[in-house]
């Protein structure tokens, strides 16, 4: 007897073990293939937005003279900020968008969410930056070196200030912390509460005989 119940107690333990380690290698081959295809997701949308970035900025040009200087005029300067400007509003946008589908597609995940949306929203943020630079007009000082007395020069296409990078995380991961504060909260299901079996109540009985009988009624309880 004491080796049967030993054997029951150790298969009941591992049973229990390899339930465990299943239910949570389940989650993670599900979620890594949709962590891929969000980072596919984020490297698309970052190259088109390069492309649109580098096509809609309207860039400042320098004026190059006879004596070999280049001037630029005052309406050229109040442009030198468009590259950045035209950056943080594809970030607006496009980090928005990520947002909204990181949280629709690992919303039963939780706070690691909101790291998924930051994340994707970078990496399409340094895919435009590069690549719009790679679409651009190219280095600015060869391009001046090489030029010619009345040419025009457009500046190289290019971020001016850092925090336009910024932007596209941060837009990434609002929707998903305002789907989270504003948003219904997905409560587990209550356990049904196991109602006790009834107790038997023994009640005695004389019969004409005067023979004294117990009776068991079951009896439910409050």
């Amino acid at each position: 007897m004491l080796s049967s119940s030993r054997l029951c107690a150790v298969s009941t333990t591992l049973s229990e073990e390899t339930f465990t380690e299943e239910a949570v290698a389940r989650p993670i081959s599900e979620v890594v293939p949709w962590i891929g295809l969000l980072a596919a997701l984020a490297l698309v949308v970052g190259g088109l937005s390069a492309v649109f970035w580098a096509n809609v900025v309207d860039l400042p040009t320098y004026r190059i003279l006879a004596d070999g200087s280049a001037t630029v005029s005052e309406r050229a300067l109040t442009q030198f900020v468009a590259s950045d400007a035209w950056f943080v509003i594809c970030g607006a946008f496009v980090g928005l968008g990520l947002g909204i589908v990181t949280w629709r597609w690992f919303k039963p995940l939780g706070w690691p969410t909101a790291l998924l949306a930051a994340g994707a929203g970078l990496m399409a943020a340094v895919v435009c930056w590069l690549l719009g630079q790679l679409l651009g007009p190219g280095s600015f000082e060869e391009r001046l070196a090489t030029a010619s007395p009345d040419d025009l020069v457009p500046i190289s296409l290019q971020l001016r200030s850092w925090s336009a990078l910024a932007v596209w995380p941060f837009a990434a991961v609002a929707p998903v912390l305002l789907a989270s504060a504003l948003g219904p909260e997905d409560a587990p299901p209550r356990r049904r509460r196991r109602q006790p079996e009834p107790v038997p109540i023994e009640e005695e009985t004389v019969d004409e005989r005067g023979v004294v009988t117990a009776v068991s009624s079951p009896v439910s309880p409050r």
